[in-house]
C-alpha cells in the first residue's frame, strides 16, 4: 500500500521534505550551470580563466586531445558568441520589421549548425554533447580545426586561416571563396589578433 505524504510517520515526512529540496536545490544547480553568466572581462583571457575556472580545464583538455593551442580556442569562442552559452543568429526580417526565420541553426558557444554538430557527435562517437556547454565546444573547434589541418594542410598554430576555413567551410576555404570577400577576412584578421593578445595573456600569468 503506497502512503500518502499526510500519512507519513514525522520521521519519514521529515525525510521526504528534505529530498524534496535537495532535489530543487540540484535542479536549481544544474539549470544555472546550462546558462552561465558571459565572463565580465572577456578581453584579458586570465581573467576569464579565473572567473570561469572549468574554462582553463577545458581549453588545455582540447589542447591535449586535439593539439589545438590554448588561445586559438579561446579566440574563436570571443568571435563566435563572445561567451555568451545560448548565443543565435539574427532572425531576417519581412518588409524589415516582421521577425522571420534565423540566417542559419548555428548556436552556442561556437556557433555550430546542426548538421556540423552531428557531423561531430558521429566522427567522434559522443552522443551527449551540448553547444552550450563549453567544454563540449571547445572539443568541436578543436575537431573542426585538426580537420582543417589533415584536410587543407593548415597549421594548428595558424588562427587567421583556421577560421576562414571554419566560416567558409572546408569545401568553401578550397574553392577560395573567402578570396573575395574583405567582411570574411575581416573576421579572421580579428580572430588573429585576438588569439595574439591572448598568447601574450597567457604567458604573463603562467597558463600559456
Amino acid at each position: 500500500m503506497a502512503w500518502t505524504h499526510s500519512e507519513l510517520r514525522p520521521g519519514l515526512r521529515w525525510w521526504s521534505r528534505t529530498l524534496s529540496i535537495a532535489a530543487c536545490l540540484t535542479a536549481t544547480v544544474a539549470l544555472g550551470s546550462c546558462a552561465a553568466n558571459p565572463p565580465k572581462q572577456p578581453e584579458n583571457v586570465c581573467e576569464v580563466f579565473d572567473e570561469k575556472r572549468g574554462w582553463y580545464k577545458a581549453a588545455r583538455k582540447a589542447k591535449k586531445k586535439w593539439g589545438m593551442p590554448v588561445h586559438v580556442g579561446m579566440a574563436f569562442v570571443h568571435r563566435e558568441s563572445h561567451y555568451v552559452a545560448d548565443a543565435k543568429p539574427p532572425r531576417k526580417r519581412i518588409l524589415g520589421l516582421i521577425p522571420w526565420r534565423r540566417l542559419s541553426s548555428a548556436y552556442g558557444y561556437a556557433q555550430a549548425t546542426d548538421e556540423a554538430w552531428q557531423d561531430y557527435e558521429a566522427q567522434t562517437d559522443r552522443w551527449f554533447t551540448d553547444r552550450d556547454n563549453f567544454s563540449d565546444a571547445m572539443d568541436f573547434i578543436g575537431w573542426y580545426n585538426h580537420r582543417s589541418h589533415k584536410r587543407l594542410g593548415i597549421a594548428k598554430s595558424d588562427p587567421y586561416h583556421l577560421y576562414l576555413a571554419y566560416y567558409s567551410g572546408h569545401g568553401g576555404y578550397a574553392r577560395g571563396v573567402w578570396k573575395n570577400s574583405p567582411t570574411v577576412q575581416g573576421y579572421a584578421r580579428k580572430v588573429q589578433n585576438q588569439a595574439s593578445r591572448y598568447a601574450q595573456q597567457l604567458k604573463r600569468c603562467g597558463k600559456a
